[in-house]
């Protein structure tokens, strides 16, 4: 099997931009992408075509099944019993992680009507989670051309990074179109306004 495209960009370019950038001594301290996690849950009161349904979206945007999630207890108050299915996960690495995330990046995302970039907030070590409202940005889901219920999910990046800096960073290297910071957005506009004048 081929190295995927983001790969080779990725150990051709990334690290040692990232070697150069950070001052790593070593290669092995360079922050790499570990496993993308999608998530999609069911409502409480999901009939079994509904749930059927998304096992299918996400199976194909994952290219492999997903495992179905059950609640570990009962909670009367969400009409949760015990064993309920609540929702689907898929668990991508290696090959099929690095082509979701070129996917996710340079088509999905800029289908995004109106999209201004992704928030720029990391979880504190490196990791870095997207919610996505509707699964029909990925072209892959249109291939039938049948309308169908969108379907949100969460999208789960983990990376070995060891501080948001470096998540950032290396996300943004690999094509994550984070959004602007108000100071950077205000450093763009008066530059633009200072090459006008």
């Amino acid at each position: 099997m081929s190295t995927p495209h983001l790969k080779k960009v990725y150990l051709e370019k990334v690290v040692p931009e990232l070697i150069k950038s950070r001052g790593y001594k070593n290669v092995h301290q360079v922050p790499n992408l570990t496993k993308i996690v999608l998530n999609s849950a069911f409502k409480a009161d999901a009939d079994k075509g509904h749930m059927a349904e998304v096992v299918k979206e996400i199976t194909k945007l994952s290219g492999q099944k997903p495992v179905i999630t059950k609640a570990k207890k009962s909670v009367a108050s969400f009409k949760v019993r015990q064993g309920m299915p609540l929702g689907c996960m898929v668990t991508l690495r290696g090959a099929r992680m690095w082509e979701f995330y070129l996917r996710l990046t340079a088509v999905a995302l800029p289908m995004i009507r109106d999209f201004r970039g992704t928030s720029n907030r990391l979880d504190g070590r490196g990791n870095y989670s997207l919610g996505i409202t509707d699964h029909t940005i990925f072209p892959e889901t249109q291939a039938d051309g049948s309308q169908r219920a969108n379907i949100g999910m969460d999208v789960i990046i983990v990376t070995t990074a060891q501080t948001d800096d470096e998540g950032r960073e290396l996300l943004r290297s690999l094509g994550m179109p984070f959004r602007r910071s108000t100071a950077a957005n205000e450093a763009a506009v008066a530059a633009t306004a200072a090459a006008k004048a």
